[in-house]
């Protein structure tokens, strides 16, 4: 299959996305701006584009399943603790930045599911902790290894160098970012 004829802004139709459309739309808007950047524009858009595909991605898969992104992201936060494994409710909220009373909910359904369970802390009674059962375990594991499918099928069109360049590239804005915060 030859490269399109039709050539729009210099570039072949066919390999165009719909980020460029709206970086051309913004850079015929802003012609007279030199403060517009359009290769910032587009690499910016095009992250946001990406980030908000795997959000709806996942969404969907969360949609029938038997955890809720909310628990997903709960059960998670409790799954990469130090051994052993398990949080206080405090730790989980703070964690997943949601209110203390949002996080009992969460692991209301959680325990009630059977992922989790809560027990007073022996050494000091006040404190409850939170640990995952085996049947939490095994739904983590699986929840992580299809959200590792959607993530892989998301940017399939990369070869494995073209993502060890794009890790590249992106840890360098990252290290940036981290020296202005």
């Amino acid at each position: 299959m030859g490269v399109a004829v039709c050539n729009h802004g210099g570039m072949p139709v066919r390999l165009r996305d719909t980020v460029d459309d709206h970086v051309a739309r913004w850079a015929a808007f802003w012609k007279d701006n030199p403060e517009y950047a359009p290769e910032v524009e587009g690499a910016v858009t095009r992250m946001q584009t990406i980030v908000a595909r795997l959000k709806r991605v996942d969404a969907t898969a969360f949609a029938d399943a038997e955890l809720t992104m909310e628990d997903y992201e709960t059960l998670h936060s409790l799954m990469v603790q130090p051994y052993p494994t398990e949080a206080t409710p405090a730790q989980l909220a703070d964690a997943n930045r949601v209110t203390r009373a949002a996080m009992t909910a969460r692991l209301d359904r959680l325990a009630e599911a059977g992922f989790v369970t809560r027990q007073v802390d022996p050494v000091d009674r006040r404190r409850v902790m939170v640990r995952p059962t085996a049947a939490g375990r095994k739904a983590w594991e699986r929840c992580v290894f299809e959200g590792m499918a959607r993530e892989q099928h998301l940017l399939r069109a990369l070869t494995m160098r073209e993502l060890n360049q794009l890790n590249t590239i992106l840890r360098k804005v990252m290290l940036s970012l981290d020296q202005d915060a």
